[in-house]
């Protein structure tokens, strides 16, 4: 989607790729923020948007996983009001959910970005009176301007959610106003294609589809007593024999599981070789996952789809707690902040696969970023007209090759948002 003429463009590409040749390698400077943009930033709103490409409609297969109403382990699981399905707990008014923000500037070039859920009221409410009139390039200032206003009532949660939305939204700008998509203005590409994995349960239309990497929804916890530790072996087992042997298998535990019964899953599973055990603990049990990752041999522990900024990471660091790191780029702090987490994993080894990676801006830190071998994907759901997934695959630049299935960002300005803003 082209937001401003060219005449509108700011700084043209030739004079992007010459200025600050000479500027430090070390986080956080890039070349465009020693430079003034000439921009001002002049509103800061809420917006809904739709795909300018919306899938045709259909009705999913019955009981398919990706309709949404199967059972996944979860905290609530020990609730049996609650246990069936993740919908009977979460929040049912829109003003709760994630939310799309629109910064706009006196030259006509806009930004968009997505925040976590909750973050919209911050967004909307406090956030603009810190960012009128100030220069949208001054991406490292803004960002310390408003977690330094909003820190005697955020730090986590909801106000990163809103910081991560609207900080997203700059680098859009940003993309937008020099004309070069985001992950060119964090250094280029590191690989041609990424190799990408597929969440969800529905196995068999992912392996079809050309998958080599799948992450199971792992549907049963503790409160599920052997059965279930047994029913989730039989799940993986039907996987690794659908995959084969050189196939990855990744269980996605969503904060549901104890140390005891992760260590128990752990053993029982060893025979299938999953690659990485995913939020086994609740994300502030920072000591627990140490005694873990250091405990099982078989298997990584990955976690941070629920961490916030680098302070939270560092405690992941510091108490050892995961071998790989998942950041989710609109909750963690937007951009500017997975940089700073991305480089404390990096200075460690620590491989970053972002939550939903695939989906969101976060596919153009990972085409940037050497430390980021994979990207999640999701399928739409099955049972649709074959234009459904040919227009995922379009959306999504899907490609195929030894790994699997491949994507890239795409190589229009900015995040090259294509939807409709109202």
């Amino acid at each position: 989607m082209i937001l401003f003429s060219p005449e509108e463009i700011i700084l043209n590409r030739r004079e992007f790729l010459t200025m600050g040749a000479a500027a430090a390698v070390a986080l956080p400077a890039l070349p465009f923020q020693g430079e003034k943009s000439k921009l001002k930033i002049t509103g800061v709103r809420l917006v809904s948007t739709k795909p300018r490409r919306p899938f045709p409609a259909y009705t999913p297969t019955p009981g398919s996983w990706s309709t949404g109403g199967v059972e996944v382990a979860n905290p609530m699981s020990i609730y049996p009001k609650y246990k069936a399905e993740r919908s009977l707990f979460m929040a049912d008014t829109p003003e709760m959910n994630g939310f799309t923000v629109e910064i706009s500037t006196d030259k006509g070039v806009k930004g968009y970005g997505h925040g976590g859920p909750a973050g919209g009221a911050v967004a909307e409410k406090h956030l603009p009176k810190l960012l009128i009139g100030e220069d949208p390039f001054n991406v490292e200032k803004l960002w310390d301007i408003m977690w330094r206003s909003t820190m005697h009532y955020g730090r986590a949660g909801v106000v990163i959610n809103a910081i991560s939305g609207v900080d997203l939204a700059l680098w859009d700008l940003i993309g937008n106003a020099t004309g070069m998509p985001v992950y060119k203005l964090l250094g280029g590409e590191t690989k041609p294609r990424i190799p990408s994995y597929c969440t969800g349960n529905d196995i068999v239309q992912h392996r079809e589809a050309g998958f080599q990497r799948l992450k199971l929804a792992i549907p049963h916890g503790p409160a599920d007593g052997k059965e279930g530790m047994r029913k989730n072996v039989e799940l993986v087992k039907r996987t690794r024999d659908l995959l084969g042997a050189d196939g990855d298998i990744m269980l996605d535990c969503w904060m549901a599981w104890t140390e005891r019964y992760t260590l128990e899953m752990a053993e029982m599973l060893e025979p299938y070789k999953v690659y990485w055990m995913e939020e086994v603990l609740q994300p502030h049990d920072y000591a627990g996952f140490g005694r873990l990752n250091a405990a099982i041999k078989s298997t990584r522990i990955a976690t941070g789809e629920h961490e916030y900024t680098r302070y939270g990471f560092r405690q992941l660091l510091e108490n050892r707690s995961a071998s790989i790191w998942q950041p989710d780029i609109g909750w963690c702090g937007g951009l500017t902040e997975l940089r700073r987490i991305g480089a404390l994993a990096a200075a460690y080894d620590i491989p970053v696969i972002p939550h939903g990676g695939g989906l969101n801006e976060a596919i153009h830190y990972i085409m940037a970023t050497t430390n980021c071998p994979w990207a999640e994907q999701f399928m739409p759901a099955p049972g649709g007209p074959k234009e459904v997934y040919e227009l995922w695959a379009e959306n999504y630049h899907i490609s195929k090759g030894p790994e699997g299935l491949y994507m890239r960002p795409p190589d229009t300005p900015g995040f090259g948002f294509d939807f409709v803003v109202s």
